[in-house]
């Protein structure tokens, strides 16, 4: 006896290589998208760790923490990428560490 083709095995076999395909690239889409919001975070965490090393250096070599960002670029070497973090900066005296907070910007 014969068997019975079933019209929707190769339909089904024809769709199953397409739709593991797009599963595939979704899958790679989104690790890639996490990879990149990782490398912010650590980006920010590291301008904010050397915004903190660069005022406490300056406290240990001035005597008084810096009284600007600016002061700090100028100063001590720290560069700040503006176009992808935004940096609040505020002093409340000059013997009281600065209030130090990096913000990552959205495009």
């Amino acid at each position: 006896m014969k068997k019975r083709r079933n019209p929707w095995g190769g339909l089904l076999r024809g769709l199953f290589l397409p739709v593991l395909a797009v599963v595939v690239l979704l899958g790679f889409t989104a690790a890639l998208d996490s990879l990149d919001s990782g490398r912010d975070t650590e980006n920010r965490r590291q301008l904010e760790e050397a915004l903190r090393r660069g005022c406490t250096a300056c406290y240990a070599a001035e005597g008084v923490y810096p009284p600007t960002l600016e002061y700090l670029e100028e100063h001590y070497g720290i560069q700040i990428d503006e176009t992808r973090y935004m940096v609040d900066y505020r002093v409340f005296a000059e013997n009281v560490m600065p209030d130090i907070t990096v913000l990552v910007q959205t495009s």
